[in-house]
């Protein structure tokens, strides 16, 4: 049986990352109404990752015999404008997402719930990745983005980014 503040802290995650899929999607959004079709790839593959988090923390749940609690999931309110703000938007949530899987971690060692924090070790390492991306795009974009040539081979990068799943084994 998990401790209360674990589970709801797992629960709440479930919540945190679909509205981070939402909050990739807005940005998605905003760089396809740019015209800006590799970045908008980015981050529609960037909220299908998220996506597939809440997914593993939910089957994560149920596999444990603990009760998942859907909440309401809210609409983005950040409001861009102009491309670096998106990145930058991107890579403060990112900062944030890796403070709420701190938190779970950290109330997980409190009460020893070793196979929780094992299951979060994947998580701690992917946030590492997450803010390192976030942190190279605003570099690019900084060092190429206001010349026109520069951007559109930056686009073209990222317009190669494919979908992978992520490939985590549950208990």
């Amino acid at each position: 049986m998990f401790n209360k503040k674990v589970a709801d802290l797992l629960n709440d995650q479930i919540n945190k990352e679909f509205y981070s899929a939402y909050l990739y999607l807005d940005m998605n959004n905003y760089f396809e109404a740019r015209g800006l079709d590799g970045f908008a790839n980015w981050y529609k593959i960037q909220a299908m990752e998220e996506r597939d988090h809440a997914m593993l923390f939910y089957q994560y749940l149920q596999n444990n015999d603990c009760p998942v609690t859907l909440g309401a999931i809210a609409k983005p309110d950040k409001e861009f404008k102009c491309d670096m703000d998106v990145l930058k938007a991107g890579l403060a949530h990112e900062e944030y997402v890796t403070s709420l899987i701190h938190d779970i971690y950290a109330a997980a060692y409190e009460v020893k719930d070793f196979r929780t924090m094992q299951f979060l070790d994947w998580f701690v390492k992917e946030q590492g990745e997450e803010e390192t991306n976030a942190r190279d795009m605003i570099t690019k974009m900084e060092l190429f983005g206001n010349d026109p040539k520069s951007l559109y081979m930056l686009n073209q990068e990222l317009a190669t980014r494919v979908y992978t799943a992520p490939s985590l084994v549950l208990d």
